[in-house]
């Protein structure tokens, strides 16, 4: 007996050693990277780097650390990045304060500002962090329009995030009707946490004997009780207590979650006890469908037979009439269907009309999974077109997450304990209304319907009908008719953005403040493919050179050109004669073959070398393309090696002869000093001053300036070449003889001598 008592003792005694740091609970650290990822300046939502964390159950608190640093050696100024934090999902942010489309509302984020020169670093922190996934965004200043070669040196930042936490590993729990005493310091608060159960409608804390070690308990004690998370999107329940005893009540908190529950003391340098307790109250639950599936089944094969009567024009059946055996609430069962990659279908069950009383709010119910959080949510509530009897009475609609707001009147907001709701209402005037959530959070959201009426009596409209269609879609609107849904990927996160086009702006590409007009579409159309047709000089000067293959060369660089900018443009003026990527690649393959086999026309080398050097660079630049076409060296590495080879091929020229080649200085003054003028005021418009609003014009003076460097630099017809490229130095002829042989006395066979003669 006594050694069991030693040993209890010695175990009461490493406990309290092990636990002598905080003197509740065990505190663990986790620490999380991300690799470093370039900025880009915001265009769209594509130039945000995005990244997600992880924050575990009962974090005390996290801290970010947020690291940019520049990615060359030349001064570049100063230049702000935007960081944008958001729970749940990524952030909806607007850097460009563009015109979102109707009907779209969103959560707010956190935006940091980050001045940086070489490198700088800032930290965030957040106490009591909402558990789940946490998103951050990061973006450099709007984008001015400036097209940036790919491969050329420009100014690069790279943006690393980093989080630190510490956990509570060992919270104590708050069991519903039991009391637990505790301890809060002022470095050192109290941390507990409560399970929210479905269908709770209120929940009360209760903290009571408070004291101080040099108190009395009469005296009561200076407290601080928090209830919940702290989030962006919403805020912690705080209540003050002054006296012995206080209550922090919460209605409609959030269903089937652990809440959190931490207790401060405002007494300096005193540790203070006190009691506290929990009950919730449950309001209002549906009734239970029980434990037979088989009614399911038969559902989802009748909601089956009503889609395809749907397909072949019938029309639904109307609305069943709402049961009775649960006088607070109806709830509707829910048929969720997965269609696409970031496409989700909500459908009642029994009809897609629901019935809608003023006795009792009728309640449909929305599990929105994870992988969904990167489209967008949309609501839309119809009025039956049968409703006559509605008259000036109307539907309130909640459309709430975590938790549904079962009282809806005109006087209670769409709350509620902790989130905010979006609240709808439809009546005959208004018969439909629509609610669009960009980047919704993984949860369960519920809708609320009840019918309010504006006398004591409703009247005739006892029961109404309402289509309520929820819907996840990858963008608002498929973006419209001027803008193209991507779909984007972070690691393995997927998420869905709009590009606009022509000019277009906004989340969903509904600003139209700088859209581009049908004349200005077409301008820019006709230019693009037109300044192609100043190929036709440089195919008529090398077809009358005798210079065949490269003719052929100019041709096919010509006529992708002009379908790959037909293709190429936004708006209306658009035509695409095979797939854009194609024509994209023939275009860059044309254009830089042409200026290959070019120079090596002028390195003046023989038939054998030069055809042989068109097939291989050719096959090398094919190859190129292929694996990045946009390259800065994909071009300059062709025109290198060609310069390379035709100065190799002049200069032996002319040491062979004693004598500058090309010998005359007509040739020099009036065809190579232009050409190369046009070459180099071409590439200088081309990497250096194309911007998207001039594009349209100065890409077009690069299509004139590169045709007509070709007509300048093409050497005058070979002496020895005839009209169509046949060399005179090269010919054959054959002649065939026959005569008989004699072999003494013997007759022998004939033979042929064949004879050919080549000269």
């Amino acid at each position: 007996m006594e050694a069991c008592f030693l040993r209890w003792l010695l175990f009461v005694a490493l406990t309290s050693w092990a636990l002598g740091d905080d003197g509740q609970v065990t505190f663990e650290s986790e620490l999380s990277s991300k690799p470093a990822q370039k900025l880009s300046k915001y265009g769209w939502y594509a130039s945000v780097r995005l990244q997600r964390f992880h924050i575990p159950e009962q974090t005390a608190v996290a801290r970010w650390l947020f690291s940019v640093k520049k990615g060359h050696s030349f001064n570049c100024g100063q230049h702000n990045v935007s960081i944008h934090l958001r729970w749940g999902a990524p952030p909806v942010i607007n850097p460009t304060e563009t015109v979102f489309p109707n009907a779209t509302l969103w959560g707010p984020s956190l935006s940091l500002i980050l001045p940086v020169t070489s490198q700088s670093s800032t930290t965030f922190n957040l106490s009591d962090p909402a558990p789940g996934d946490w998103f951050v965004a990061a973006h450099l200043p709007e984008d001015d329009g400036r097209i940036e070669q790919k491969g050329f040196p420009s100014c690069s930042y790279y943006f690393q995030p980093q989080l630190s936490v510490r956990r509570a590993a060992d919270t104590p729990v708050l069991q519903p009707g039991t009391v637990l005493t505790q301890t809060a310091a002022p470095d050192r608060p109290a941390r507990l946490k409560l399970f929210v159960p479905e269908f709770t409608s209120s929940l009360s804390v209760s903290v009571a004997g408070c004291s101080s070690g040099e108190a009395l308990e009469s005296a009561g004690c200076s407290l601080l009780l928090r209830l919940g998370s702290a989030s962006l999107q919403h805020s912690q329940t705080e209540l003050n207590c002054s006296g012995v005893s206080c209550t922090a009540s919460l209605s409609n908190p959030p269903w089937d979650s652990w809440l959190r529950v931490v207790v401060e003391s405002s007494q300096v340098n005193q540790t203070v006890t006190f009691r506290i307790g929990s009950n919730f109250t449950v309001g209002c639950k549906p009734k239970s469908v029980g434990l037979t599936a088989d009614d399911d089944i038969t559902k989802l094969l009748g909601k089956s037979s009503v889609s395809n009567a749907t397909a072949t024009g019938n029309v639904s059946a109307p609305a069943p009439p709402p049961p009775l055996a649960s006088p607070c609430v109806w709830s509707v069962p829910v048929l969720y269907e997965e269609l696409d990659v970031l496409s989700l279908r909500y459908t009642p069950v029994n009809s897609s009309n629901v019935s809608v009383t003023e006795t009792h709010p009728t309640l449909l119910t929305y599990p929105l999974p994870p992988q969904a959080t990167g489209g967008t949510l949309n609501l839309q509530l119809t009025l039956n077109s049968t409703n006559a009897t509605l008259g000036n009475n109307s539907i309130m609609a909640c459309f709430s997450a975590w938790a549904p707001v079962l009282q809806l009147n005109h006087s209670e907001p769409c709350r509620t304990g902790l989130f905010m709701g979006y609240a709808v209402g439809i009546n005959v005037s208004v018969p439909k209304a629509m609610v669009r959530l960009p980047f919704p959070q993984s949860t369960t959201w519920y809708l609320t319907l009840q019918l309010l009426c504006n006398s004591s009596d409703c009247g005739n409209a006892s029961v109404v009908s309402v289509v309520p269609e929820v819907s996840v879609s990858a963008c608002v609107d498929d973006c419209g008719p001027y803008g193209e849904c991507r779909l984007l990927r972070s690691y393995t996160y997927l998420y869905s953005a709009c590009v606009c086009s022509a000019g277009w702006k906004g989340w969903g590409c509904t600003d139209g403040s700088t859209a581009q007009s049908y004349a200005r579409q077409l301008t820019a159309t006709m230019l693009l493919t037109l300044s192609n047709l100043f190929f036709l000089p440089a195919i008529v000067v090398a077809t009358r050179r005798s210079y065949i293959t490269e003719a052929f060369v100019y041709l096919f660089t010509m006529f992708f050109s002009t379908f790959y900018h037909a293709c190429d443009q936004p708006g209306a003026a658009v035509l695409c004669i095979m797939d854009y990527d194609a024509l994209q690649y023939c275009d860059f393959l044309g254009s830089i073959c042409s200026i290959w086999v070019t120079i090596l026309c002028m390195a003046r080398l023989g038939d054998t070398a030069k055809y042989t050097l068109f097939l291989l660079g050719a096959l090398l630049i094919a190859m190129s393309m292929q694996l990045d076409r946009k390259g800065l060296w994909n071009l300059l590495g062709p025109i290198l090696c060609a310069i390379l080879l035709m100065v190799t091929s002049w200069v032996y020229r002319c040491v062979r002869r004693r004598h500058c080649y090309p010998p005359s200085w007509r040739r020099w003054v009036f065809f190579l000093l232009p050409g190369a003028l046009c070459a180099l005021i071409g590439v200088c418009l081309y990497v250096f001053a194309e911007t998207e609003s001039n594009y349209y014009y100065t890409h077009s003076l690069w299509h004139i300036l590169v045709a007509g460097c070709v007509v300048f630099l093409l050497p005058p017809k070979e002496k020895d070449r005839k009209a169509l490229g046949w060399s005179q130095g090269f010919s054959w002829s054959w002649r065939w003889s026959w005569r008989p042989r004699v072999c003494g006395y013997t007759l022998c066979e004939s033979s042929k001598d064949e004879l050919y003669t080549v000269t």
